[in-house]
């Protein structure tokens, strides 16, 4: 039986051709992927997929019955066995673990999105070893991750990163779990994207958004035709 993702021949089911046209932008949290993103769509005209903001909302539905469809439980999981009682380590193996589900619900949004203009999706959910399969060159892909400095920078500075939003017995401990996962999931983006020759960035903060966006509008090159370019 062919799935709706894929077809028997294992060729990623594309209808519009969506996907294998879109350009990529993963990596870790906090690394100003969406910032550089809405500043490509304004410079270069391209069109935008904001991968985070879907599955946060949109994918919730599928996230519920997909658990409806293992037997397990509908409701959402307790908040501190999941940010408190835990480990990072085991934080970040069940969230790799999830990823390859949560990008086929990311490549059902796309399938249906056609623009006349580049497709740019960006998010943290977007691995390398899921991307790579879909395109036709690694330069269709850039990984961004914040150095440590950079990311106890945003913790400081953005009030969504400063704290995890979350009601629990202890912020602190959940936070502190919470960021190391996201140390955690970085590394192995990074582990993944040089083992399939895919470009990383590690964002410090010496460069401006104006800057990384420059660098990263640089790399898709090939793929920003130049009448959609902006002087």
């Amino acid at each position: 039986m062919t799935s709706h993702s894929s077809r028997a021949d294992g060729e990623v089911w594309d209808p519009f051709g969506t996907l294998h046209r879109a350009l990529w932008i993963g990596g870790g949290q906090w690394a100003g992927k969406s910032t550089v993103a809405r500043r490509l769509a304004v410079q270069y005209g391209v069109t935008v997929y904001h991968y985070d903001y879907h599955d946060a909302r949109g994918h919730n539905d599928r996230r519920i019955a997909r658990r409806a469809a293992l037997a397990e439980p509908t409701t959402e999981p307790d908040l501190d066995r999941m940010w408190v009682h835990t480990t990072p380590e085991a934080m970040a193996t069940e969230t790799l673990a999830g990823f390859p589900d949560r990008f086929q619900w990311a490549l059902d949004d796309l399938r249906a999105l056609v623009s006349g203009h580049p497709i740019i999706a960006e998010g943290w959910g977007l691995r390398p070893e899921l991307v790579a399969p879909i395109v036709d060159s690694p330069r269709r892909m850039i990984v961004m991750v914040p150095t440590a400095e950079f990311r106890d920078q945003q913790v400081r500075e953005l009030p969504r990163a400063a704290s995890l939003g979350h009601p629990v017995s202890d912020p602190a401990q959940a936070q502190s779990n919470r960021l190391a996962r996201d140390r955690l999931v970085a590394e192995e983006a990074v582990r993944r994207a040089h083992q399939l020759g895919i470009r990383v960035i590690a964002i410090d903060g010496s460069r401006d958004a104006a800057a990384v966006a420059e660098i990263v509008a640089d790399h898709f090159g090939p793929y920003l035709p130049e009448q959609d370019r902006k002087p």
